[in-house]
């Protein structure tokens, strides 16, 4: 009987201990969910750059955060990521993060960051050659990467474009983006075009008409872009160029004959560089439009492309205020010449307006 009731008192004894022993172990748990997520993994913190890419699972990101030091336990992470309905909502970039962040903020700037943003500016009437220069400085790519992207079969193929460069579809625009790790000037280059054709959908808001079309109003729109910056002008001087392709004349446009000399172009137009028939962009001895895009035209010059003013002029002359005379005659266009550009004030004379 005595042995009974010891064995009785043993066995409530160890189930005493084996409730205190789980409800310690449970306590120890809690606690150290407690310091994971009220604790940061250093003090002071630094800075950590730190990239997600496209598509990468999130126990690798957490893992990747733990190398880093951003995070101290990548279970408990993934566990707040549930809890909180934020699993799957990890953004591919590049974000600024510190290892003095508690593990909520972490997430929160995964989730619902734009990560670090590189600004670049392209403005309109630009070359692609002006313009990687100027992804370059940004930090998106190299020019030469650019230089490579913009003409590359597989990614004009990919958008249509019908051309031996992507010339007049790279969209002018403000851009605020992190490039990929890989090939960030194709990716650049390809983020421009796909902006070209969010902005003609406005242009044709009925449908894109065929690559051809689509392709010969960037041509005339380029054109219009590189002959004025008043805007109120645009749709006339569009007209202008049409009215002259409709009766056959020569263009005689300065910057497609500037644009076919190439980079190089030394800024001094000479009068054999207009009679050089070498020349394919030279619209003073070869009828029609030129063989390209002479820059990336603006949106309000595509639209003026596809809507040119209809009116009887064929001819204009910069008048050094930043606007245009415009003439029927070529009577009238040489007194207008006379008028504005061989009298003309050169400490006065612009070509833009102010």
């Amino acid at each position: 009987m005595a042995r009974f009731r010891y064995v009785l008192i043993a066995s409530a004894l160890l189930a005493v201990l084996a409730g205190l022993g789980a409800g310690s172990y449970k306590w120890y748990k809690a606690w150290q969910e407690e310091q994971f997520l009220s604790t940061p993994p250093e003090t002071p913190g630094r800075e950590v750059l730190f990239r997600v890419e496209p598509g990468q699972i999130f126990t690798t990101i957490a893992a990747n955060l733990k190398n880093e030091g951003v995070i101290t336990d990548t279970r408990r992470f993934y566990g707040l990521a549930v809890r909180s309905g934020k699993g799957s909502a990890v953004r591919a970039g590049v974000f600024k993060l510190s290892t003095g962040w508690l593990p909520e903020r972490v997430l929160t700037e995964l989730t619902s960051s734009p990560g670090v943003l590189r600004r670049v500016s392209v403005r309109e009437g630009l070359t692609w050659w002006q313009t990687g220069g100027i992804i370059e400085e940004a930090g998106l790519g190299d020019a030469d990467g650019f230089a490579a992207a913009v003409a590359d079969r597989s990614l004009l193929t990919a958008h249509g474009i019908q051309a031996p460069n992507a010339e007049g579809y790279l969209f002018p625009e403000t851009y605020l983006l992190t490039p990929p790790k890989a090939h960030p000037a194709r990716h650049m280059a390809e983020v421009m075009i796909r902006e070209f054709f969010k902005n003609a959908r406005k242009v044709w808001p009925e449908g894109l008409p065929s690559p051809e079309e689509v392709h010969r109003t960037v041509i005339l729109a380029s054109l219009v872009e590189k002959e004025t910056g008043d805007e109120t002008e645009r749709s006339r001087i569009a007209g202008v160029f049409h009215n002259r392709l409709k009766k056959r004349m020569l263009i005689q446009c300065d910057p497609t004959v500037i644009y076919g000399l190439g980079p190089s172009f030394d800024g001094n137009l000479k009068k054999s560089d207009l009679q050089n028939r070498d020349n394919p962009y030279n619209t003073y001895v070869h009828p029609g439009l030129p063989p390209g895009p002479i820059c990336s035209p603006g949106l309000d010059s595509l639209m003026a492309a596809a809507h040119p003013e209809k009116h009887a002029f064929l001819y204009f002359v910069a008048k050094g205020d930043g606007s245009h005379h415009f003439s029927q005659t070529l009577e009238e266009h040489n007194r207008a010449v006379r008028q504005y550009q061989l009298r003309r004030n050169r400490s006065t004379y612009r070509s833009s307006k102010q």
